[in-house]
């Protein structure tokens, strides 16, 4: 049987990780990256080595900063930029899409598969399938092609828009991985982020730790202190009650944590403490960091958003946006995504699941 070609736009830590993992499977992998500089120690060792829970050498089809280069000839194109970076992306990969390519965001974080659906729209003509998943399925890092996987997540969920796509994709994924399982749309995959609960308040309320060590401290393990969780456990409920006025059904933080790595306790900071996966695993070097600019705007901002245009009110969610605009002096909540550039501005709950189940708004013919 074929294997899929597969195209990974973005070198950084998931990047480089995905991308040794599916050429050491014996998949042709192109890599893309926008920065030729980020791509030179890759080109000369001609792939990336891997260790940690998985080792080996990944030779790479093709390493480039050529966008349309990158995904030629390409079945599958896996993004794992920055969700801050989708629109932007989306814009560029429009015009050299071919019909019956799938984009799969790794992951969406909040919106990504709808913000990127509401680009596509633009070429009628186009028939790709977009997609995303709810998590990146390692804790990994990388640097100048050399990538270490921590852990490989026990369970990824994944989905399509139109929600009829979403088999495929899992199908298309668990020939390398195994481990993806269908969501019920993207509404549940959007709203089963948890980036959206452990990386922006954590990284504020560690800010001055931050700044004074560069970061030289467990992320999880030492940032994520008992009082630091009730802020957490709060933000959780808010976007939980967000997802339920959908009509989704989703997992609490400290549920996901059991799920995903296996960690027990008595309670979500306990959880936090007992995740092996979270050990050696430090905090960003300073506050210009991907865990605001990115979870902030494209995580915290839709879910307030959402539930603003629904009558729900999100006031811790609400207060860490307005934190992260101050120290970045960036006003997030017009930054971010929010329901026009997801293309549901207006719809009510049951309108919300319609669209994202059928792949367009359905019209009522009087």
């Amino acid at each position: 049987m074929k294997k899929t070609h597969f195209a990974v736009i973005g070198a950084g830590n998931g990047g480089q990780s995905i991308s040794a993992h599916l050429a050491l499977k014996g998949y042709k992998v192109n890599l893309y990256n926008r920065s030729y500089d980020k791509l030179k120690p890759i080109i000369e060792k001609g792939g990336i080595n891997l260790e940690g829970e998985i080792e080996g050498f990944g030779k790479l089809n093709l390493i480039t900063d050529d966008l349309k280069t990158a995904i030629e000839g390409t079945e599958v194109i896996l993004v794992t930029v920055p969700a801050s970076a989708h629109l932007k992306l989306a814009e560029k990969l429009l015009p050299y899409l071919k019909n019956d390519q799938i984009v799969i965001l790794n992951p969406g974080r909040t919106g990504g598969a709808l913000e990127f659906y509401n680009v596509f729209k633009k070429r009628e003509d186009l028939k790709s399938i977009i997609a995303e998943t709810d998590t990146f399925l390692y804790a990994c890092r990388a640097h100048e092609g050399n990538a270490k996987i921590y852990k490989v997540k026990d369970v990824v969920s994944v989905a399509a828009i139109p929600s009829t796509k979403t088999k495929e994709i899992v199908d298309i994924l668990n020939e390398p991985f195994g481990i993806f399982t269908p969501a019920r749309n993207v509404l549940e995959t959007s709203f089963n982020n948890f980036g959206a609960i452990f990386h922006p308040t954590p990284t504020l309320l560690n800010a001055a730790r931050i700044e004074t060590t560069k970061g030289n401290f467990q992320y999880y393990i030492d940032g994520i202190s008992p009082s630091v969780t009730k802020i957490l456990e709060k933000i959780d409920k808010e976007r939980m009650k967000v997802a339920n006025a959908l009509g989704i059904n989703v997992v609490s933080a400290e549920v996901w944590l059991k799920e995903t790595y296996n960690a027990d306790g008595n309670d979500l900071y306990e959880a936090i403490q007992n995740t092996k996966a979270y050990i050696g695993l430090y905090a960003p070097s300073d506050l210009q960091c991907r865990y605001i600019f990115e979870d902030v705007p494209m995580s915290l901002v839709p879910i307030s958003s959402i539930g603003r245009q629904l009558g729900i009110r999100t006031k811790t969610i609400d207060s860490i946006i307005h934190l992260a605009s101050i120290i970045h002096g960036i006003d997030y909540w017009t930054l971010g995504r929010n329901p026009e550039k997801l293309g549901i501005k207006g719809m009510n709950a049951d309108e919300i699941m319609r669209f994202v189940e059928m792949g367009k708004k359905e019209v009522t013919v009087a």
